[in-house]
């Protein structure tokens, strides 16, 4: 199994001749080489959102169109990408489990938020903000928790899930800061491997992981740092 950072939120995880795009937000995406995109999207079989926000929804719809994978993100979000030419799309929301094949994906709580502009410049909800929670017959149990601060609820999504690897936003303002983001990871999980993203991207967030491996102390070692288009092999 691969889990491969693509800039910003975005990752795929390969296996088992499946490979799953989280957070696809490739065209735009400063962190992200253009010139990749073929090859990210090259036998992408699922798809899955953990909010509506444009830098998280990114390229789904394209990807999607074009190959026809399964778009997994809660109703409303998938609501939207149907009334957008979307076929293949399945459903959840917070608390479900879909159950595909060898891996399952758990709609979990994020506290952030969830919308986008339609053409006249209002604003229209897109469903729950969510973590994802990816457990997999044959592999480690990986938490994305896309965007989020912290809560302590987070203590029964591990006593629940028991994430090996965690994908954890540290940029601040819209999601936790490098510090909080080490309280979230030291106080409420048992992470073997921890990815940091969501930083470096827009000037408004923090530019690198500098606080959060401060924060993070004696437990720094489980930090994986990965480069754009850098991976993690479990």
């Amino acid at each position: 199994m691969e889990i491969t950072w693509h800039g910003h939120s975005a990752f795929s995880i390969e296996f088992n001749n499946k490979k799953i795009l989280i957070d696809p937000f490739l065209t735009g995406n400063p962190s992200f080489n253009d010139k990749n995109f073929k090859s990210v999207i090259s036998g992408v079989t699922h798809i899955t959102l953990t909010h509506g926000h444009s830098d998280h929804l990114g390229d789904t719809v394209k990807i999607a169109k074009e190959l026809n994978a399964m778009v997994i993100a809660n109703a409303d979000l998938c609501s939207y990408l149907g009334h957008l030419g979307v076929k293949n799309l399945n459903p959840g929301n917070t608390g479900g489990t879909i159950k595909i094949d060898d891996f399952s994906v758990t709609f979990v709580q994020a506290h952030h938020s969830s919308s986008i502009l339609d053409q006249n410049g209002f604003s229209n909800s897109l469903g729950n903000s969510n973590g994802l929670v990816f457990h997999f017959n044959d592999g480690m149990t990986i938490y994305h928790m896309g965007d989020t601060d912290i809560f302590s609820d987070m203590r029964l999504i591990n006593e629940l899930h028991k994430p090996d690897v965690g994908i954890i936003p540290i940029g601040d303002r819209f999601t936790m800061g490098g510090a909080v983001a080490a309280l979230c990871c030291r106080r409420y999980f048992n992470f073997k491997y921890i990815i940091p993203c969501h930083f470096g991207t827009f000037d408004l967030i923090d530019k690198d992981t500098s606080k959060f491996i401060e924060s993070m102390e004696e437990d720094k070692s489980k930090i994986k740092e990965l480069d754009v288009g850098g991976k993690l092999v479990l």
